[in-house]
């Protein structure tokens, strides 16, 4: 992200106000660039993602591995987070409930999936 700002910057260059030039803010070149914010793009896909593994049959082995418990004694200090951890961080960022029975119905998560793209777009 800092590289891909850098280089948008040599390319649009400076911006001169009332004879003084001055960087432009990332503002100014997200709107110049007009590119979908990276981390709304993987959220959306996380999002997409989790409806398919909700969805998924019980005897697949990413269903297993995402689900299963292990057995044995944890380490020592904080709890590792897992990836079900952040998505579900994310869903509350959104704003979203009652998101497992949502996803079991492909369609209702396709347009829940849809608004909240719509929702990180506008904000």
């Amino acid at each position: 992200m800092t590289w891909e700002r850098k280089i948008l910057r040599k390319i649009y260059g400076p911006a001169n106000e009332n004879g003084q030039w001055r960087i432009k803010s990332n503002d100014e070149m997200m709107t110049k660039y007009k590119a979908p914010d990276i981390v709304n793009v993987i959220m959306i896909r996380t999002l997409k993602w989790l409806g398919h593994l909700v969805r998924m049959n019980a005897t697949r082995s990413v269903k297993k591995i995402i689900q299963g418990k292990l057995e044995g004694r944890r380490c020592r200090g904080r709890p590792r987070l897992r990836w079900i951890n952040d998505v579900e961080d994310d869903l509350r960022k959104l704003g979203m409930k009652r998101w497992r029975t949502k996803a079991l119905e492909r369609e209702e998560w396709a347009s829940t999936i849809k608004e909240d793209k719509a929702k990180l777009k506008g904000s």
